[in-house]
């Protein structure tokens, strides 16, 4: 029995306390006091009599403003726009009527149509934003995502090689006291369990006491104590009951399959993660359509595909069956059946479809698909043409699985039953014999006479028999046998056929299609423009046989036209033999012997074979025909000049002053002089080419470069002034001049030059790149960072400038910059090569040779790409890496670049060869850091 609440209570405490006073109550009324009420407590305008009601109940809250007061338009002159009115409503007060409400509507579906317009807009414009924002402020992890990829190349022993984090924790975290645990005596637990302290009083608590004589045992108490070793005991047995009922009666054997009972629990998820609602509407609805309409197949199929993604594979079995057996005629009902099957049970499935459709080819071949031994699949297959003899599909698939000679037989029958199949015949044809492939071709023809792949092949076939005279026949009569028969002459799908032909190895095949079908259906005055497109596609797709076609058909229209033969003969060049060039270049000089450049590639390529005698036989040639040509007069000079033959080189030049004087050849003349160490010579000669040519740069320039080698600088700097005068805009004179004065270390006289330079050339890259570098060598790397702001201003698309840029930040920053450099120079070989040192200098090695790649393909041109280049496979290549670049640049022959001018235009390398040129520049080249 429990203490009542009644026992809780203080009793001195009184009842009334903490309640808020009755209506009109005044205090001490019933001992005679009348109280009183000043004015504070009914506020004023109030009758001092009118006592309030709640004057002794809590202070009310503040009045909010009432939604009249919030509503109160605004109409002051202050709040009026002449454009857009009163900020508030003037009709607000009004009622609102069914009018107002269908205004409303009309404005807000305006609203809505006019915001879908934007909505594109919008979201275009917000995804751009996005972006760039992302681009400019990316995220931590987008920022380590390279060096995150790069943790897949890591090994084991770096891994392990890693050293571990130190713990900056402090020594209580570090070493937190274990918890002990103390056990506890069974009758802590009996006692507890018994439920002493929850289900009665304590005896000798003060609660009790307050109530005598109720103080009883507890209800729950147990009557003995709690015997845990028996509480196990019972649960084994429990255990062993639920065993035995699993059990086999009769063995004793458990029927428990403890290995496929995992498994098991695993079949029993259900696959399909969808709504079970709505599979349980997708059966109904499909149940319906079934009823309704049983002869619907798709109803069927959906229906057994429903139960197969909801894992119950045997309804959808059941269902596929059922929809078979009411519509025994259906293809796709019996196909699906088949799926849903076992291999076995498909089998028998798939023989009681084709007994219901026997010429449905679909099923037969389900029915060759089930069977696993060929032997069996060409019994179906043979089954089936008993009953769908025209059927191609069945053909080829058992054509397929025969022999050679057994295939042959096939397809002899095949083409009867199927004489408008072409690859029947081809078929046939392929492994027929010369004499009989011949025949079939031929009935082949008067089968289809429309089909081009039959005459394609029989010239193939005239060709591997070397019956190389029928090519041309053939391809001719198969033009003019299809137009009779109204069959369309389509250039491209021709000139595919000769390029599968070049493919296949018939090269006189190729040739001869080209040659038909080149001029069919193209206006006179458009063949040129179309063949040069045609041969530069063929040439593209690597059907180079096909190009040399059309290029021989066009040189045979326009035998003089220059541009036909030089495209043909870069096309020997980059892909045929030397043999096949010089043979061109032949032809070439005799249709075009006014053309210096064929005199000058045929002579070249006899020079590079070593064939000097010959070269100088293509170059008297060449001065016959175009006599006083300056180009051939130095391409002479250069021929005995790199076989050191300088004797007849310099006679060469003397004719060359006195036949024709031209500023080039002064320039070479003084430069052979100057290679030969005859200094003085050269500057007389360039003196009397200045007489002449007194506004050509290079004169002064190459006077000025030997002074300063023998010490002359204020003739240099005299000759400089001189030539400044005469050839203003000669940025490279200004440079020197600035170099020259720098030297001198007159480096304000340097900054002057420079400015005054920008100033007669303005918005000149090479101008603002020389000052800078003029700051940075000076030591001025401020002044290096104003420059280079200024110049990237006025010239803001200048590579070489943004290049220079990437590499004055701090590595952290050369990122970014070089960010914003490919955005202005995304096509730039400058800004290309400062991001593959970049790369480099990060050691991101296969990104680096990436972006190399990418700069010698745009401006191959370029020296300093490939001299950094090699140097990078020198370090981190292979030898046959190392090999290919040199390979490269040997072709492309470069002649641009910084470092790489100074090597090839030093007098001392002057007979440097591309190759030791490369080498010198890479030896020299700084690793970028």
């Amino acid at each position: 029995m429990s203490v009542p609440p009644q026992a809780f209570v203080n009793k001195n405490k009184k009842h009334f306390l903490g309640i808020p006073a009755p209506l009109g109550y005044v205090a001490g009324v019933g001992r005679g006091a009348t109280g009183f009420t000043t004015r504070s407590d009914i506020g004023p305008a109030r009758d001092a009599n009118d006592v309030s009601d709640d004057r002794h109940a809590p202070p009310a809250a503040k009045r909010k403003k009432t939604e009249e007061e919030d509503d109160d338009e605004d109409l002051n002159d202050s709040n009026y726009d002449e454009f857009s009115g009163y900020s508030g409503s003037l009709f607000s007060k009004d009622p609102y009527d069914k009018d107002d409400a269908e205004a409303d509507a009309i404005y807000e579906s305006i609203d809505k149509r006019m915001d879908e317009k934007r909505k594109e807009y919008r979201e275009k414009r917000l995804k751009e934003d996005l972006e760039r924002y992302r681009q400019e402020r990316p995220k931590i992890q987008q920022q380590f995502s390279d060096l995150k990829r790069e943790l897949k190349t890591v090994s084991e022993d770096e891994w392990s090689a890693i050293p571990e984090v130190g713990d900056a924790r402090n020594r209580k975290q570090r070493n937190p006291r274990a918890e002990k645990f103390t056990p506890l005596p069974d009758s802590v637990l009996s006692r507890n369990l018994g439920g002493e302290s929850s289900s009665s009083i304590d005896p000798g608590s003060g609660l009790a006491s307050m109530m005598p004589g109720v103080a009883t045992p507890g209800m729950l108490t147990p009557s003995g104590d709690l015997d845990l070793r028996k509480m196990g005991q019972a649960r084994n047995t429990l255990m062993t009951v639920k065993l035995s009922q699993v059990s086999d009666s009769v063995t004793g054997q458990t029927v428990v399959d403890p290995k496929g009972y995992l498994t098991d629990l695993q079949s029993m998820i259900p696959t399909y993660g969808g709504d079970i609602n709505d599979i349980k509407k997708a059966r109904l609805l499909l149940k319906s359509v079934r009823e309704t309409n049983p002869n619907h197949p798709p109803a069927w199929i959906a229906s057994a595909r429903l139960e197969e993604v909801t894992g119950k594979i045997q309804a959808a079995r059941n269902l596929i069956m059922k929809g078979c057996e009411v519509n025994p005629s259906s293809e796709e009902l019996w196909l699906e059946a088949a799926r849903l099957q076992p291999r076995d049970t498909a089998r028998a499935v798939i023989a009681h479809a084709a007994r219901n459709l026997p010429h449905s080819v679909r099923v037969w071949v389900k029915a060759a698909d089930l069977e696993q031994e060929t032997k069996a699949k060409r019994r179906v297959f043979r089954k089936a043409l008993e009953h769908i003899p025209n059927s191609v599909r069945l053909w080829k698939a058992a054509v397929e699985l025969e022999n050679p000679e057994d295939a042959r037989i096939l397809l002899s029958r095949a083409v009867e039953c199927c004489p408008t199949s072409v690859e029947l015949w081809l078929a046939l044809a392929r492994l027929e014999t010369y004499e009989n492939a011949r025949k079939v071709l031929n009935k082949a023809r008067e089968n289809i006479p429309t089909d081009r792949q039959i005459w394609v092949t029989a010239a193939k076939l005239e060709e591997a028999h070397g019956n190389t005279h029928m090519v041309e026949k053939i391809i001719d009569r198969a033009i003019t046998s299809l137009s009779a028969n109204g069959v369309e002459i389509n250039r491209e799908h021709w000139f595919k056929e000769a390029m599968e032909s070049e493919k296949s190895g018939a090269v006189h095949t190729c040739q001869a299609i080209i040659r038909a079908v080149i001029g069919h259906g193209i206006d006179p005055e458009d063949q040129k423009h179309t063949w040069m497109e045609d041969a530069e596609a063929c040439a593209n797709e690597g059907a180079y046989e096909c190009a040399r076609a059309v290029y021989g058909y066009a040189l045979s229209v326009f035998p003089s036209k220059k541009s036909i033969w030089l495209r043909a003969a870069y096309l020997e060049k980059q892909h045929g033999s030397r043999a096949s060039l010089e043979a061109l270049l032949q032809r070439a000089v005799a249709h075009c012997p006014k053309s210096e450049v064929l005199w000058l590639m045929g002579a070249k390529s006899k020079w590079l074979a070593g064939d000097v005698p010959a070269a100088r036989g293509i170059l008297s040639l060449a001065f016959q025909a175009n006599p006083n040509s300056e180009e051939i007069w130095l391409a002479a000079v250069k021929l005995e000049s790199e076989n050191k033959e300088y004797d007849r080189a310099r006679r060469l030049l003397a004719k060359a002053r006195a036949s024709a004087p031209t500023p080039r050849v002064m320039i070479k003349s003084a430069k052979l002089e100057w290679a030969l160490n005859n200094c003085e010579e050269a500057l007389k000669l360039l003196d009397e080419a200045i007489k002449v040519f007194s506004d050509y740069a290079k004169l002064y320039m190459m006077k000025g470069e030997i002074e300063e080698q023998l010490g002359k600088d204020d003739d240099a700097h005299n000759t400089y002034s001189h030539g400044l005068k005469k050839c203003a805009t000669c940025v490279p004179m200004w440079i020197l001049l600035s170099r020259l004065e720098e030297k001198l270390k007159h480096v304000t006289k340097a900054r002057s030059v420079l400015e005054k330079a920008r100033l007669r050339n303005p918005k000149n890259a090479e101008l603002w790149l020389e000052s800078v570098r003029l700051e940075r060598r000076n030591g001025s790397a401020e002044i290096a960072n104003a420059v280079m702001a200024k110049a990237l201003q006025e010239c803001g698309t200048a590579g070489r400038l943004w290049a220079e840029a990437i590499f004055m930040e701090s590595r952290p920053q050369r990122k970014t910059k070089s960010v914003d450099a490919l955005k202005k120079c995304e096509h730039d070989a400058y800004v290309l090569l400062a991001v593959s040192q970049l790369f480099w200098s990060e050691r991101k090695l296969t990104k680096c040779r990436e972006w190399f790649n990418r700069t010698v393909k745009i401006d191959p041109d370029l020296g300093d790409a490939w001299a950094y280049f090699y140097k990078f496979e020198l370090i981190h290549g292979n030898e046959h890496q190392q090999e290919e670049v040199k390979s490269r640049c040997k072709t492309a022959e470069p002649h641009h670049g910084e470092y790489w001018c100074k090597v090839s235009k030093d007098i001392a390398n002057w007979c440097f060869s591309t190759e030791q040129i490369l080498l010198l520049v890479a030896k020299n080249l700084p690793v970028p850091t």
